[in-house]
């Protein structure tokens, strides 16, 4: 008998996750990983200093995931042994909506780290900032989300609440790390080309504080999952029409190169926060 694929509609999408969790268990040795990130755009050096590698294992070896053709992400799947004995899965393989590998392919990470034992999703990426005064480098907590994709990784009739979605209690843990960190929300297009001036300014009309391509569609899957949720984007440079600036994916990598450090050293030091309030429950 064949095994489950993604690519199947009859095949729930949450038992093709499970057999991923269970090879990312037998390839680690690792039963439950507690805390799972997934790394966007000038997210990657955090996962060097979380903690002490366990296993990386590439991704396309895993069912259901395939190797990341998106520069800037590692497409590894990583355990990380955190200090005081929690795990982290570090997903360094995001498949994007542009891809047009569909939704069941963007939320298969989340899926799986929820069956790998995640209480705790971490979702960060690199995005375009509507608000002037931050520079690019600025970490930004989101709040909320808009989701602009005309898609949901929900199936059937499947009715969940939405209203908390990115927790408030985890982004309150952050700002006991770094009081400084402003938050907005973050609007999802669909891609991949950037958005346009006259998006933006929607956008902004909206309600939206940050412009991106990913995110919206995973936190989603993991609420479904029951998984709470923290967001981080990464102002990698103005959005269009906000400065004259043209704009480009160098840009947002070379963003990301120039603040790695100091985003990696404060997302291991929320990590540990969030891995601290987790082990006194």
């Amino acid at each position: 008998m064949p095994a489950p694929t993604l690519d199947d509609p009859s095949t729930p999408p949450t038992a093709v996750a499970q057999l991923a969790a269970a090879e990312i268990a037998r390839r680690t040795g690792v039963e439950r990983h507690e805390i799972a990130l997934t790394l966007g755009s000038g997210w990657g050096r955090a996962a060097e200093r979380l903690g002490e590698v366990v296993a990386r294992i590439p991704a396309e070896e895993v069912p259901g995931f395939s190797a990341s053709g998106i520069p800037g992400h590692s497409g590894t799947l990583t355990s990380i042994r955190l200090e005081g004995g929690l795990h982290a899965l570090v997903i360094g393989a995001r498949t994007h909506f542009y891809e047009g590998r569909g939704v069941r392919r963007v939320v298969h990470s989340v899926r799986t780290a929820a069956e790998a034992g995640a209480q705790v999703m971490v979702l960060t990426n690199g995005a375009g900032g509507i608000d002037p005064s931050w520079e690019p480098g600025t970490p930004v907590l989101i709040s909320d989300h808009i989701n602009l994709t005309a898609a949901s990784p929900l199936e059937g009739a499947t009715f969940i609440d939405v209203t908390d979605l990115y927790s408030q209690r985890l982004r309150a843990l952050a700002r006991e790390v770094d009081p400084s960190l402003a938050e907005g929300v973050y609007v999802q297009f669909r891609g991949p080309q950037f958005e346009t001036p006259a998006e933006v300014r929607m956008a902004r009309t909206m309600g939206g504080h940050i412009v991106g391509m990913s995110t919206a569609l995973e936190a989603v899957a993991a609420r479904e999952a029951g998984v709470e949720v923290f967001g981080i984007s990464l102002i990698t440079n103005l959005a269009a029409g906000i400065s004259d600036s043209p704009l480009s994916h160098l840009e947002v990598l070379e963003a990301g190169r120039n603040a790695e450090d100091r985003l990696a050293d404060l997302l291991s030091r929320i990590v540990a926060r969030i891995a601290g309030d987790l082990a006194a429950r």
